[in-house]
């Protein structure tokens, strides 16, 4: 028999959930906000130039501004679903919960299989970067990028927090500093931002779609927020609009320095060549933040999925369990990324582009079970956009983008994309 939705919100949050293994430590709003902003950034957002080259930049800024609107109304979902239920949950916790074994077992899959893909290219991405910085093997690199990374992890949500919210505040701090040298540059024009063709918008629209991938951590945002959830929805669309600003200013910068035509693969080599060596520097040491803060955020929602998923473990606060459980998370994708496991690896991306599917089609099932079966009348609530209509787009945005993963991998796109 389902639960009948309680009126009041309910007291403060038990220190451990009564029905899960993870624990409530109380989240500020910079710190939310950070977790937010540093998942979505990843290293991803260097190559953004690159990839809209034959576009242009108008096109990827139209497919951020329309991936971002949707992804954050699927955040949102997420969001009042997690204020209905008065225990705390991960995804697949509360797919268990809303929508059944089936669902909760296709979110853990989703979630695992988009960590252990991200997880094992900023270890490789990581291990290049220090390797050309300080002259070391690229192995030895992504080792001292791991354990500072998987210390933040073993040490749980508010440290995780803290350490968004000052590297966040880092990474914003140096693409400031980059795009203001890139604006007062002599060989900066912005007609550059006007050229391209929108023949090749489509392949673009892929590459924004996956530049938002914060979905995750909106029930470890819950958990932070339990003593005031009203700020979880205002926090997830501040996040969010700061992660467009970025998303969006550093192609805009490098198009306009470089154009079109003399993009690299990623965005510090553009920068260093036009801007000098300390700009290949800065935009090296972002490219490290923008992967550690995107390791922790992924990380820490696979981790605490683990608890949810397998309540046998116990607490999260257990430090021999936690232990455990934090080398399943971050050991395989240290050694995947030196294993010469090439095609596992193409496997988990294209695997990943089925588990976005499921991740737009999840969180509205959920939504839709919470209204009619949750333990509270929460403070906040979607209102419009939780509308079948706007459903049914945000569903279709991912089916869409389903769809060009396919044809691209059978090679059924024209030449050029």
């Amino acid at each position: 028999m389902s639960a009948k939705p309680n009126t009041a919100f309910g007291g403060a949050a038990p220190s451990v959930a009564e029905s899960s293994g993870l624990e409530v430590k109380r989240l500020t709003f910079v710190e939310a906000v950070a977790m937010i902003v540093g998942t979505n950034i990843g290293a991803g957002v260097l190559s953004m130039a690159y990839a809209s080259r034959l576009a242009g930049y108008l096109p990827l800024l139209l497919w951020l501004a329309v991936a971002g609107v949707f992804t954050t109304i699927s955040m949102l979902y997420v969001s009042e679903t997690t204020l209905r239920t008065r225990s705390h949950h991960q995804l697949s916790g509360l797919a268990q919960r809303y929508v059944g074994s089936f669902g909760a077992w296709a979110i853990f899959l989703s979630v695992a299989v988009n960590s252990i893909g991200a997880l094992t290219a900023y270890m490789s991405g990581s291990g290049r970067i220090l390797s050309e910085f300080f002259g070391i093997s690229p192995a030895l690199g992504s080792l001292l990028f791991f354990l500072p990374a998987a210390f933040v992890l073993y040490l749980g949500l508010k440290a995780i927090g803290k350490g968004e919210k000052f590297i966040s505040i880092g990474m914003v701090s140096m693409t400031l500093v980059l795009v203001i040298a890139t604006l007062i540059n002599e060989k900066t024009d912005f007609a550059n931002l006007f050229e391209g063709s929108w023949i090749y918008m489509i392949p673009v629209f892929n590459i924004a779609v996956f530049c938002f991938s914060a979905q995750y951590v909106v029930p470890e945002m819950a958990r932070g927020f339990s003593h005031a959830p009203k700020r979880l929805p205002v926090a997830v669309i501040t996040g969010m609009v700061i992660t467009f600003v970025l998303l969006a200013i550093v192609p805009m910068s490098v198009i306009a320095l470089n154009g079109l035509e003399n993009q690299t693969e990623v965005a510090t080599l553009a920068w260093g060549q036009a801007l000098g060596q300390w700009a290949f520097y800065t935009a090296n040491t972002f490219a490290l933040c923008a992967m550690m803060t995107s390791y922790w955020g992924l990380g820490g929602s696979f981790l605490t999925n683990i608890f949810d998923k397998f309540k046998s473990l116990g607490s999260e606060s257990n430090p021999k369990n936690r232990l455990l459980v934090l080398a399943i998370v971050c050991v395989p994708p240290f050694i995947l990324a030196y294993s010469g496991m090439v095609g596992f690896v193409n496997a988990l991306y294209f695997a990943g582009v089925f588990s976005g599917v499921i991740l737009s089609i999840m969180p509205i099932l959920m939504l839709r079970s919470a209204r009619k079966n949750g333990d509270i009348v929460p403070a906040w609530q979607c209102g419009w956009i939780a509308h079948p209509v706007i459903q049914v787009m945000v569903v279709f945005l991912y089916l869409c983008s389903m769809a060009y993963a396919i044809a691209s991998a059978l090679g059924w796109l024209p030449g050029g994309w």
